[in-house]
Parts: structure tokens; C-alpha cells; sequence
């Protein structure tokens, strides 16, 4: 099964000082914000090289992060934030997808408009909109994304055959993607590719024919590897999300 997606490289970038946080047992204390967006979306030129992945997954509920970027490992992360402005804001707050690199106010988040509106409560939304930086509360939770597997997108800069860029799309769980590797069959061995930035991996010279792949996931369970055998056929084409038939959890 295969998606085409367009893609596009800039960081969204807000100069700041670190936040200041505080930690409960729970949840986080920080700040957040948000970016301009003509349609309220998010941005396909994302700091985490997802694309137009990046602009509409999760509902446009999306966001960048500085601290939680962890040089892109933090790409594809889940959270939820729900503000503190009083008699503004909801009590669920928001679940966003970390799709981009950003900097604020001593903030974590940069959410998408639509991501910042949805904190508010009913009829709320234009007056926490006008706050511009609003304090909040932020956890962990986990990705879901019903009737997806976890998919490997052949970037739009890959050249078959000689250089292969892959984007992971639909990563599911609490999880964090720390190494992708390829087997070579004639050498018998596993290769490691390079994190290119952010979910982007890529290899020059990728073995030829249908290519397996195996990544290491740090999650609930701890640090393993998940194999993909045969996840890219030997005729891949940039800009195509191959199915992986892994479901992270």
C-alpha cells in the first residue's frame, strides 16, 4: 500500500531563552504558543521532515518543541497539553503529534492555531488566541493512529537506486525510534543508516532488490528491535509510504 506525499525542509524558530519547568509526579509546568497558519494547520516544511504528513495528521493537532526535539528523536512523539489561563480553558486540553523544532517565549510547545484553540473552552478560543503565550501543564501519552500500521515513506530526495531516504509516518505507542538499520544479504549483515534529521534516515549504495529493515524502539517495554522483512520493494520509488505490517504499541 502506498501514499505520495510532498514534502519540504525549513525550520519553524522562535529565538528563546530554556524554559524554566517545574515537575510534578504527573505532569509538566511550562508555557506554549503558537505559529502562523494562513489555514490553521500545520507546516510541511517541518523540522522533523514528515511533510504534508507533518501539516494534517492528528487532526492538524500538531506542534513544535525545542527540549522534547532531542536532535529528532522526539519527532512523532504524542502529548497532551491543556492550559491554565483562567475561566479560558478546557479541562481535557489538546493531544498533539511533535512534527516540528520550535522556540518561544520559555515555552515547549509552538502548537498549530487549531491545536491552540482547542485548549479553550466552548466559544473561548478567541480570547485565549489573544493571549499569544499561555501557561500550561503537559504529559506523555501514547500515539494511536486506528487502521495504520507503522509506514516508511521513501523520501522525495532519494534516487533509486544509488540513495535512499526513508521518513517513519505512523509511529505508534509511547515509543522513540533511536537507529534504522538495513540487511545486506551478500554480506550477511546489518547496516546501520544515518539520521539525516529529525524521522529522515538515509544510506548511499542501499542493497539492492526488496529491502528488509529493523529498528530499534525505546518504549514501555524497553529498548528492542521490531524487523520489517521485505518493507521496500526492489522497484521503490521516491515520494511512496510502503505499509510495514508492524503495529507499535
Amino acid at each position: 500500500m502506498g501514499f505520495a506525499f510532498k514534502y519540504g525542509c525549513s525550520l519553524l524558530c522562535f529565538i528563546s531563552l530554556l524554559p524554566a519547568i517545574s515537575y510534578s509526579q504527573d505532569y509538566t509546568y511550562s508555557r506554549a504558543a503558537y505559529y502562523g497558519s494562513p489555514d490553521c494547520l500545520g507546516t510541511p516544511t517541518g523540522a522533523c521532515g514528515f511533510g504534508e504528513y507533518g501539516r494534517t495528521v492528528n487532526d492538524a493537532n500538531v506542534a513544535g518543541v525545542s527540549r522534547l526535539y532531542k536532535n529528532g528523536t522526539g519527532c512523532g512523539g504524542c502529548y497532551q497539553v491543556r492550559c491554565k489561563a483562567p475561566n479560558l480553558c478546557s479541562d481535557e486540553g489538546v493531544n498533539v503529534v511533535v512534527t516540528d523544532y520550535g522556540e518561544g517565549d520559555k515555552t515547549d510547545f509552538i502548537l498549530s492555531p487549531r491545536a491552540y484553540s482547542r485548549m479553550a473552552r466552548p466559544n473561548m478560543a478567541l480570547e485565549l488566541l489573544a493571549y499569544g503565550v499561555v501557561d500550561i501543564e503537559f504529559w506523555r501519552t501514547p500515539c494511536r493512529y486506528h487502521g495504520y500500521n507503522l509506514m516508511f515513506k521513501v523520501h522525495e530526495h532519494s534516487r533509486f537506486p544509488d540513495y535512499l531516504a526513508i521518513t517513519l509516518l505512523y509511529q505508534a505507542g509511547q515509543n522513540e525510534i533511536l537507529a534504522v538499520e538495513l540487511w545486506q544479504e551478500d554480506c550477511k549483515e546489518w547496516r546501520g543508516m544515518r539520521r539525516a534529521y529529525g524521522a529522515v534516515w538515509d544510506m548511499p549504495n542501499p542493497p539492492k532488490g526488496g529491502i528488509s529493515l529493523r529498528i530499534q524502539v525505546s518504549g514501555s517495554a524497553g529498548v528492542t528491535w521490531v524487523q520489517a522483512a521485505n518493507a521496500i520493494p526492489s522497484d521503490w520509488k521516491a515520494g511512496i509510504a510502503y505499509d510495514s505490517t508492524i503495529q507499535l504499541s
